[in-house]
């Protein structure tokens, strides 16, 4: 299986922008899966998000359909980061795509910062889906931070830890550190998260794919709107 992990740019609560970037990157992708950050949609603009009912997304939006319209041109899988809304409650959430353009999954982040409790409901479940012949377990941000999240994952059979997320300056070790914990427990981590500045909060870049054990396989920089790609194997 042949994953790719980007560093979009985000324009700040502007979901027709970013909708048609995350387009343009998924239809130059070469990858049975691209992932991308934590509310890459919109950006951790969370005064934009409580202030503008408009900029949620249920999964059947219309809205998405340039996102679809990608997948299936590409036959890409994506997983993309989305204020969601789901039976009535409000999640950071990731869409999962299939490469027909289909739905495959959601999954709502379980592990909520103080401020981000005042805006989101916290998930309630794992989710775990087939790419490629691999199990891949979902993961927002925080998730990775409890030590029980991948080992949960991991425990069920997952192969592949997919990570959608946000790092800010100065939180290097911190990465490392929780991509090692998921490595740990024998999955690849696939990683993505900003670089530039999102929420008012400046990130460094730096996603990438880790072997077993914590090893890097591949990481990018600093760019924007780049892919960094690599071949899971069996």
């Amino acid at each position: 299986m042949r994953v790719a992990t980007v560093q979009p740019f985000t324009v700040p609560a502007d979901l027709s922008a970013n909708i048609a970037e995350h387009a343009r990157l998924l239809r130059i992708a070469e990858a049975d899966l691209g992932v991308f950050p934590e509310l890459s949609l919109t950006g951790l603009e969370f005064e934009a998000l409580a202030a503008d009912p408009g900029l949620w997304l249920a999964q059947d939006d219309p809205r998405l359909e340039p996102l679809r319209d990608a997948c299936r041109a590409r036959r890409v899988h994506a997983v993309i980061g989305l204020p969601l809304v789901e039976d009535g409650r409000r999640y950071i959430g990731s869409l999962v795509l299939g490469p027909d353009g289909e739905t495959v999954a959601t999954y709502a982040k379980r592990n909520l910062h103080n401020s981000e409790e005042e805006l989101f409901d916290a998930g309630d479940r794992q989710v775990i889906i087939d790419v490629g012949g691999k199990r891949l377990g979902l993961a927002i941000c925080l998730d990775a931070a409890n030590p029980d999240h991948s080992r949960e994952l991991a425990e069920v059979g997952a192969e592949v830890y997919v990570l959608s997320a946000l790092f800010s300056d100065g939180q290097e070790q911190r990465l490392l550190d929780q991509v090692g914990v998921a490595a740990g427990h024998g999955m690849w981590v696939v990683l993505s998260q900003y670089s530039g500045k999102t929420g008012g909060m400046a990130a460094f870049g730096g996603s990438g794919v880790w072997k077993p054990g914590g090893a890097a396989e591949v990481r990018l920089g600093g760019e924007v709107s780049e892919w960094a790609y690599a071949t899971i194997a069996s």
